[in-house]
Parts: structure tokens; sequence; C-alpha cells
């Protein structure tokens, strides 16, 4: 991975933000539940408002009862990638709290933003462990909510392919040439000092 990826940073930061990427090629490997729980654990330790932790992740993972089930909730796009996975999940966010010192719940106006720090957590840590997650909401959202019985108050935010990366040939031709870590914006470009 080392030699292939071309992402240079123009401030100093850590190495594993750059080697962190969203591959479509995975070998297919089965996952063992104990490195899931592993990148499932640091998600848990995002931050959140209040820290309500609205964020909740819904599973399959390859050969079990279920993925048939979870792979068949991706658009077929996605699924045509997807299937060479290890884990496939489901991120969900409530979109109400208890603020501290109140009874009733109200609206969370940061339960996306919070789910989103802890999908950040987990892609760093399942990098860190030599696996590779991706994020995509090219999923069936609305038989998501009815068929893994998704409650009121929740929304769901994104789908997440788990997997160890695997050869590009694998994929279509069409996907192969996409098949790398990609550039970001400058910094100066997306951090405006004083407003736009």
């Amino acid at each position: 991975m080392a030699e292939e990826n071309p992402r240079i940073a123009d401030h100093p930061v850590e190495q594993m933000f750059l080697d962190r990427w969203s591959p479509r090629a995975f070998t297919g490997e089965a996952m063992p539940q104990t490195t899931l729980f592993t990148i499932l654990e640091a998600a848990r330790w995002a931050p959140s408002s209040y820290n309500s932790q609205p964020w909740r992740f819904l599973y399959a993972v390859r050969d079990s009862a279920h993925w048939d089930k979870f792979l068949d909730l991706l658009i077929p796009f996605n699924q045509s990638w997807a299937k060479t996975g290890s884990a496939i999940i489901f991120l969900v966010s409530e979109t109400t709290m208890i603020v501290p010192g109140k009874d009733a719940r109200v609206p969370s106006h940061s339960h996306s933003f919070d789910a989103g720090a802890a999908w950040g957590y987990l892609a760093l840590q399942a990098s860190l462990l030599g696996w590779h997650a991706h994020g995509m909401v090219g999923i069936e959202f609305d038989r998501i909510k009815t068929e893994l019985k998704v409650p009121d108050e929740h929304r769901i935010e994104a789908g997440i392919v788990l997997g160890k990366l695997g050869p590009k040939t694998l994929l279509p031709e069409m996907l192969q040439a996409r098949e790398f870590p990609s550039p970001r914006k400058p910094v100066a470009e997306i951090a405006l000092e004083g407003g736009f």
C-alpha cells in the first residue's frame, strides 16, 4: 500500500490519515468477530453532543444468515463490488435525545454530525488493523427502514462495507481505473478565515 499511495499532505499529519481510503476490491475473506467488534469499539468512543451517542450499527458478516439480506439492501451497482466484502454495516442515528436536566426527549440537531464522527473513528480503526471501510449512500433507504425494523425517530445515514484490500482486477474494467486513494482539496480551499 505504501508504494502505491500518491497522497501527500500539505501540512504535517499522522500517516494513518493518508493511508485510509475507500477501495471497492476486496478479497472476500471472513472477518473475525473480534476484529469487527474492535472496529465498532473505536466508533463507540467518538464524541457526541451531550454524550448522547446517537449512532447504531446494524451489521451482517460474510456467510452469516443475514449476509444476503444486507447485500440485497444495496443498490445493484454497489452490490456488484460489495459482494466480496467481509461485513456490511448500516449506520443509523437517533434524531432525538434527552438533554441533561430534562425529562422529555428533544430533537437532536447534531445526530448526523455525531454519527459521522463515529464513522470516521470506525474507518480509521479499520485501516489501522489492515482492513478498509467504504462508506456509501447507494443503499435502499426505505427498504432498510422496513426490513431491518428501524424505529421512528431514527435516520439511516449510510452503508459501510468492510474488507481486506484485494487486487483491482477483481473489479469490472470501468471501476479498475478508479481504484486508488483519491486526492483532497487543499486546506486553503476548505478553511475560510472570517467567513465565506
